[in-house]
């Protein structure tokens, strides 16, 4: 097939395009796709699959400039492509990213599933605007929810990694909070998974079939650099440091891939001993 990967600058995309250039043509494209309609329109025409990855990062201090920014690079470049592929006479196929924050705070033992109803709160809000941009484009869109992604190539779990190395890993709040991961070859295994299957579509939990509360995942990255586990960072020291946007490190998100399950992938990394024996 020939597939454009939106976004593709980004660590998924660049793990995606890796693998899928032993089957396919792909092409991975940055912002500037989004100059204009027309401008998309020309990169997309033709193709058979759109991957649409765009966003700025959320894990930043969060003012209004840097909100506006990630709701533009999410949102309004979903609405773009919608408006893209309404031009084309034939369309493709569309998977689209958005995150577990759909879902309400749960705990680990309570995990939500694909069929869940959505959550409260900004990123909440995020999530469901995205996902309708998303929609807008064709029934058909394939969402695909994804958990905090770990890589040594960047992301949430390198900026743990050398505080911890450091030893200066510990919980985060309470530490019960749970944490929604997925590897990222696991996380390009079921995207490829999804491809593969003609008859997929709706909305897919990317996440590890194990959800686990935060100071379970620190320990285990601790234990596997050799280091102590012991300095919390409290709640208040977060806002300081992140103001509103401290609520990504705190907040309680339990979800499970169940349709994936369902449909019969295998996770080469189904817990966090598999995925750090790997990582480290």
């Amino acid at each position: 097939m020939k597939i454009v990967i939106l976004g593709g600058s980004g660590l998924i995309g660049k793990a995606l395009a890796r693998s899928l250039l032993a089957s396919h043509e792909v092409q991975c494209l940055n912002r500037s796709a989004f100059k204009s309609v027309d401008v998309l329109f020309s990169l997309v025409n033709d193709c058979d699959l759109v991957i649409q990855l765009s966003g700025s990062t959320i894990a930043k201090r969060w003012t209004k400039k840097h909100l506006k920014e990630v709701w533009e690079s999410r949102v309004d470049t979903t609405q773009m492509l919608s408006k893209a592929i309404s031009m084309m006479t034939t369309k493709p196929r569309v998977m689209c990213a958005s995150g577990v924050s759909y879902y309400p705070e749960s705990d680990c033992s309570n995990p939500c599933s694909e069929n869940d109803t959505k959550g409260e709160g900004y990123l909440t809000e995020l999530s469901v605007a995205w996902e309708s941009a998303a929609k807008s484009i064709s029934k058909d869109t394939i969402i695909l929810r994804f958990g905090v992604v770990l890589s040594r190539s960047g992301g949430a779990f390198m900026k743990l990694y050398w505080p911890y190395f450091f030893g200066l890993g510990g919980p985060i709040a309470s530490g019960s909070q749970c944490f929604s991961w997925i590897h990222i070859n696991d996380l390009v295994k079921s995207v490829d998974f999804i491809i593969n299957n003609p008859i997929a579509k709706g909305t897919y939990n990317i996440t590890a079939p194990e959800p686990i509360p935060q100071k379970v995942f620190g320990r285990a990255l601790a234990y596997s650099l050799n280091r102590p586990f012991f300095i919390p960072l409290w709640e208040w020291q977060l806002k300081l440091l992140f103001g509103s946007g401290s609520q990504i490190l705190t907040e309680s998100i339990s979800v499970i891939p169940k349709k994936l399950l369902l449909e019969g992938f295998i996770f080469d990394y189904p817990d966090i001993k598999s995925a750090m024996n790997d990582l480290i």
